[in-house]
């Protein structure tokens, strides 16, 4: 593929490890917050489980009844299930491949675990869980909930030979079947080995960038798998070539520029509003959920 040279591409300023933080016998890395960044406005946290294998009868994924407020949970299901039920009456049971993307709003509580079929049989697991941050004036939006199967996210086949499954926002001509409150864009990419992509992207918008698994170079700068990569905001495009056969998390989105208050599951811009969110919760104005 010909490269444009005509675009200015995002260079990279640094690469942040993925750091294992495993959850009993739920294998864990998180890149987002780490020792060299505590976010990437809009961009809060990354956790990425897996992959591993379940074996049979196992007690699968510990994420019972919680609450969050003040942000947005994006779950990518690489490998195995997942299923989800909230306050708000929202059930769904999402397979490989698919996404939920869930509001948290006002507040919320769910629970992320495994289905009947996965503890009984078991089976390869791999699950990324993104936080996007909501500015101010979103924070006490109504909850909602999508979850989407694989069939449902558009492929769309890249000018070098990879693949890009648009879940939110724009791509040239094609709409991603989440509409967001913020404009978000999000992705998930497939680079074989060999190829050689150019992505377009708005200046001054936040790219987040995580290589799941492969080898790859952004900008000419080698990349290491479980790492997140932090460009700059002023190029057009992101430049990404693939030595061997790759999987990335790609999106980005507009900087909020706010204060960001934060109490485990709790994200928002003034101590007060921890305050309140925690008296909400307790005081039971979040709903309930029975596990």
């Amino acid at each position: 593929m010909p490269i444009d040279t005509t675009q200015s591409v995002r260079q990279v300023i640094a690469q942040h490890p993925a750091k294992r933080d495993d959850i009993g016998d739920l294998t864990t890395r998180r890149p987002l917050p780490g020792p060299g960044l505590d976010q990437l406005d809009p961009f809060l946290f990354l956790n990425h489980h897996g992959p591993q294998t379940y074996p049979a009868n196992n007690r699968g994924l510990p994420f019972g009844p919680h609450p969050h407020r003040g942000f947005e949970t994006v779950t990518f299901i690489l490998e195995g299930s997942l299923a989800h039920a909230d306050s708000a009456s929202h059930q769904s049971v999402i397979h490989k491949g698919g996404v939920q993307w869930m509001t948290a709003g006002s507040g919320i509580v769910h629970a992320e675990i495994s289905p009947p079929e996965f503890l009984s049989e078991g089976g390869p697991l791999e699950i990324l869980q993104l936080w996007v941050n909501l500015p101010a004036r979103l924070k006490m939006s109504e909850p909602r909930y999508v979850g989407l199967q694989e069939a449902s996210i558009p492929a769309i086949a890249l000018p070098g030979g990879g693949e890009l499954n648009l879940i939110a926002g724009q791509w040239q001509e094609q709409a991603g079947p989440i509409e967001t409150l913020t404009g978000v864009f999000m992705s998930t990419l497939k680079l074989p080995a060999g190829t050689h992509e150019q992505l377009p992207v708005t200046p001054g918008r936040q790219v987040f960038l995580y290589v799941v698994d492969g080898d790859v170079t952004v900008s000419g700068e080698s990349a290491k798998p479980h790492h997140l990569i932090e460009v700059d905001r002023d190029g057009e495009s992101l430049d990404i070539e693939a030595s061997s056969n790759a999987r990335l998390l790609f999106g980005h989105g507009e900087v909020i520029d706010e204060p960001v208050y934060s109490h485990g599951p709790f994200v928002m811009t003034t101590r007060e509003e921890i305050a309140q969110a925690v008296e909400d919760y307790q005081n039971g104005k979040f709903g309930g959920l029975d596990a």
